[in-house]
C-alpha cells in the first residue's frame, strides 16, 4: 500500500548505531506514519530502546538518517528532540527524585513567574483528566514503582508532543490502571499523535497496535499491520525458532515439598504499608507472593533484607534459621546469607558507569565481612565471565559497561550480582519486569534450579501466570499483609485474584 508522504511523521533510514566498533543496530529502516500506534518488539538487546533513543536524541547515530516530517534532522539532546515534537517516556524513569510530582510535570516547560499553588492545582486537574491517582505535591522518591511510570505518561502527555514513545509503560500497572492507559492511548491517536509503543507483553502489542514492527539482533526482520501476526508468529520472528510457551501456560503437575523453616516474619509493621504481616519461607522450595499496588509485597521483604526499616515500637519480629534478627542495613542481612534482587534495577540494582564484571565482583565482596581493598583484576574478569556465561549475558565482553546493556541484560547483572553472594535466602521482587521471552524462559530456569538445590527462594511478581508457573506454595497479600496462602496445586487464577482484592 502506498503512503502518502505527508503521512510520514517521522523515518529512519540505515540507521546505524556503534559500540567500540560492534553495532547495536545496523541499517535500519523505519517509518512511523500519522496517528498511529506502531508497536516496536524483539528480544533484549534487539535494538529498540538504541533506536528509540536515537529518535529521542538521547544518542546520536554514527550512520544514517532522521527525518521528522520529510526534512532530516539530527537531535543532539532530548531537548533537541521535543522541540521537533518527540517525547519519550523511558522503561527506567528520568524523573528528579527530589521534585514534588508537579514540578516534575511542568518541569522545563516552567512560566518565567510561578505560584507553587496554581502549578499544583493544574497538576492536580490535569492528572485528574488521565485517571491517574497521585498527589501533586508528593516528593517522586516517595512513589512507587507504578506511580513514578504514570507521572512519566503524565509528563510526555502534558508536553503536547506530535510523537511519543512508550517504552515498557504498563511494566508497573495494574489491570485497572492499565485500562486507563490503554484509553488514553486511544484518545491520543484520535488527536493525531503518532505512537511507538515497546512492550514485552505481545498480548498488549497486539491488542493496541496499528502496526508492528519487530527487529532482531540489531537488525530490521519485519513491518506489517498487527492483523498480519499472532504470538506465536511474534516469537517466532524475534527469536529465530519456535518457543514453547509451557512456562506461563502448561498448569504445574508437582510442588516440591517444604524443607527446614527458614525465614519466619511475623506481625511485621512499617508505617501505613504493612500492617501486622506473617509468613513463613521454607528451603527447597519457591514461594510466590502475589498481590496488586499496595499490598506491602515489596515492603515487607525489603525489611527482611536491610534496605528499609520495620517499626522501632510493636514493629514485629524477623526469624532467620530460628534466630531473631533485625537488619538496618543490608550488609550484615547479605554476610547471612539473604539476597535481595530489586524492582528497580537501575536505582538500586547496580553501578552504571562500571563494568558486567565489576558489578558481579562488588556483589561477591559484599558478602565478606571484612574486605581486601586489592583485588586482583584476574579474579574480577573470571568471575565476571563465568556469571555473563551461566546467565547468557549479551555482551561484547564482561569490561562493558552495564549502562550500555539492555534493560533485560542489566536484569541478568543484578541477578548474577546477588547470586555470586552464593545466599541462602533469594528475594526475586519483579524478576522478568521488561525482560523478553526468551530471557524470561532463563529466569524462570533459574529460579527452579535454585530451589532444586535446596534454596529458599520468594518471587514477588504482580504478573499471576508468573506466580503460578513458579511457585510451589503461593501467598496473597492485601492491604499490607498475607491473607490467604495456596498450594501450587490447588491454586486457580479466579481463586487468587479474589483473595487479592476481596
Amino acid at each position: 500500500m502506498t503512503v502518502d508522504p505527508a503521512d510520514k511523521v517521522l523515518e529512519l533510514r540505515g540507521a546505524t548505531k556503534l559500540y567500540g566498533g560492534v553495532p547495536a543496530i545496523e541499517e535500519v529502516n523505519f517509518t512511523l506514519r500519522r496517528g498511529e500506534v506502531h508497536a516496536l518488539l524483539g528480544e533484549n538487546g534487539a535494538g529498540k530502546s538504541t533506536l528509540t533513543k536515537a529518535m529521542a536524541g538521547v544518542i546520536r547515530l554514527s550512520a544514517g538518517e532522521i527525518l521528522v516530517a520529510g526534512k532530516q534532522v539530527s537531535p543532539s539532546s532530548p531537548r533537541d528532540a521535543l522541540n521537533l515534537g518527540i517525547a519519550m517516556v523511558f522503561q527506567e524513569t528520568s524523573l528528579v527524585p527530589t521534585m514534588n510530582v508537579a514540578q516534575n510535570l511542568f518541569l522545563g516547560a516552567e512560566r518565567f513567574y510561578n505560584r507553587l499553588r496554581g502549578v499544583h492545582i493544574a497538576a492536580q486537574q490535569f492528572l485528574q483528566s488521565l485517571n491517574f491517582d497521585i498527589d501533586p505535591a508528593e516528593v517522586v522518591a516517595n512513589l512507587g514503582a507504578a506511580k513514578k511510570q504514570m507521572v512519566e505518561i503524565a509528563r510526555a502527555v502534558i508536553l503536547d508532543a506530535r510523537v511519543i514513545i512508550f517504552d515498557e509503560p504498563t511494566a508497573t500497572l495494574t489491570p485497572e490502571e492499565k485500562i486507563y492507559f490503554f484509553n488514553l492511548v486511544e484518545s491520543l491517536k484520535k488527536r493525531g499523535v503518532s505512537i511507538i509503543f515497546i512492550s514485552h507483553a505481545l498480548e498488549e502489542a497486539l491488542q493496541i497496535s496499528d502496526r508492528i514492527t519487530i527487529l532482531r539482533d540489531g537488525r530490521h526482520v519485519v513491518t506489517d499491520d498487527t492483523s498480519a501476526f499472532d504470538r506465536d508468529s511474534i516469537i517466532k520472528a524475534m527469536i529465530g525458532r519456535d518457543l514453547s510457551n509451557s512456562f506461563y501456560e502448561n498448569r504445574k503437575t508437582g510442588a516440591r515439598p517444604p524443607g527446614r523453616r527458614v525465614l519466619s516474619v511475623q506481625n511485621l509493621r512499617v508505617g501505613v504499608a504493612v500492617r501486622n504481616n506473617s509468613l513463613s519461607v521454607f528451603a527447597g522450595q519457591v514461594t510466590g507472593v502475589f498481590g496488586l499496588v499496595g499490598a506491602g509485597r515489596t515492603e515487607t521483604f525489603k525489611v527482611v533484607a536491610g534496605v528499609i526499616k520495620r517499626d522501632l515500637f510493636h514493629g514485629g519480629e524477623i526469624l532467620l534459621n530460628g534466630k531473631a534478627v533485625r537488619y538496618s542495613v543490608p550488609a550484615p542481612a547479605v554476610s547471612d546469607g539473604v539476597a535481595y534482587v530489586t524492582e528497580d534495577r537501575k536505582a538500586e540494582g547496580f553501578f552504571e558507569t562500571m563494568s558486567i564484571a565489576r558489578n558481579i565482583q562488588i556483589g561477591a565482596l559484599a558478602k565478606l565481612r571484612s574486605v581486601n581493598p586489592f583485588v586482583r583484576g584476574g579474579d574480577e574478569q573470571r568471575i565476571g565471565s563465568q556469571w555473563r556465561e551461566r546467565l547468557n549475558i549479551r555482551a561484547v565482553s564482561s569490561d562493558a559497561k552495564v549502562v550500555e546493556l539492555s534493560g533485560g541484560n542489566q536484569q541478568k547483572v543484578v541477578i548474577a550480582k546477588s547470586l555470586a553472594q552464593d545466599p541462602d535466602v533469594i528475594i526475586f521482587d519483579e524478576p522478568t519486569r521488561g525482560v523478553d521471552v526468551g530471557a524470561i524462559a532463563e529466569i524462570h530456569r533459574l529460579v527452579n534450579e535454585l530451589a532444586d538445590a535446596g534454596k529458599a527462594v520468594v518471587v514477588v511478581s504482580s504478573y499471576l501466570p508468573e506466580v503460578m508457573a513458579l511457585s510451589d506454595r503461593i501467598l496473597v497479600a492485601r492491604s499490607g499483609k498475607v491473607v490467604e496462602e495456596f498450594s501450587a496445586l490447588e491454586a486457580t487464577e479466579e481463586g487468587i485474584m479474589y483473595a487479592a482484592v476481596h
